[in-house]
């Protein structure tokens, strides 16, 4: 048991890093919007953020675009031309990838500097593409409002992870301290 331990202790390390760092940064955000009572900032202030970026985004395109607090639910329409087109919801903002990144990163950290800026860089990456999918989700459902299931659940996730994987595997080959040269 002990030489299986010595043996996979960068694996072993690299999950324990990850889970615990994933789950530190999940029970923040969790915390975060379980204090964040939509009276200001509807329905918590990172979601409502999205929301208002995506609706100037959209009018800076030349669509008379608008955005609304949903009547029902947790969320806040995008109308473009009159027509209720989508919702922006908490899952949404960006947060939930933002923090797999992050966990990974720090998971297989290099120099403390490094780190901190590229898991900085990283998110900011990660939110204005998840930005720009909403702008082209909403004006590609506006278009064309047949695609809807393969835009949001096959096309735009897939962009979404393809971006933070390649984010990633630029970490691992650039900065990473856990890569060993060829030897």
């Amino acid at each position: 048991m002990k030489s299986l331990l010595i043996k996979y202790k960068s694996v072993i390390r690299f999950i324990v890093t990850f889970l615990t760092v994933y789950g530190i940064l999940t029970l923040g955000y969790h915390f975060y919007l379980s204090v964040s009572d939509g009276s200001k900032f509807y329905p918590d202030y990172i979601t409502h953020l999205v929301a208002v970026q995506t609706d100037a985004l959209l009018n800076g395109l030349g669509y008379d675009a608008s955005i609304t607090p949903h009547p029902h639910e947790a969320s806040i329409k995008i109308i473009i031309n009159g027509k209720y087109i989508a919702r922006v919801i908490e899952g949404c903002n960006a947060m939930s990838v933002i923090i797999l990144f992050l966990s990974f990163i720090v998971a297989f950290a290099g120099k403390l500097k490094t780190t901190v800026l590229y898991g900085l860089a990283g998110s900011i990456i990660i939110y204005a593409f998840n930005l720009i999918r909403i702008v082209i989700l909403s004006i590609g459902l506006y278009h064309y409002p047949w695609r809807r299931e393969v835009l949001h659940t096959v096309i735009f996730p897939m962009l979404i992870y393809g971006t933070v994987f390649l984010l990633w595997m630029f970490w691992v080959n650039r900065f990473s301290k856990n890569i060993r040269p060829n030897e």
